[in-house]
């Protein structure tokens, strides 16, 4: 979680110490495995696009900066719109073989998953 402005300091109304630090939960964001270690998953959704197909890939481990980079190589490969939700590159269309083919002349561990 970014720290900035707009972060809500939650459980704290007030404190009387003048040099009260809030303490955010955040999480250390993971670092990025090589293309080696990742197991990636290759599958066609229907159900987040209101029945529309799309090439979902999953099992990406690292920073969201890196799945951002990869999720943008993927959409210009496919010359298709996408996004990243939760962790997982949702290209719009189908397009597994091509994602495959890509991911795996790039060094990735993927798989086709699904029917």
């Amino acid at each position: 979680m970014k720290q900035g402005k707009n972060q809500k300091a939650e459980g704290i109304v007030y404190s009387t110490n003048p040099d009260f630090q809030y303490q955010y939960n955040t999480e250390p964001e993971k670092e990025t495995l090589p293309p080696q270690q990742q197991n990636l998953r290759i599958m066609l959704d229907k159900k987040l696009k209101g029945g529309k197909k799309a090439t979902l890939i999953t099992g990406f481990v690292g920073k969201e900066s890196d799945l951002a980079d990869l999720a943008k190589q993927l959409k210009n490969l496919c010359a298709a719109g996408g996004s990243v939700v939760e962790g997982d590159v949702l290209i719009q269309g189908d397009f597994r073989q091509k994602v495959f083919d890509f991911l795996i002349k790039k060094g990735f561990k993927a798989k086709m998953a699904g029917g």
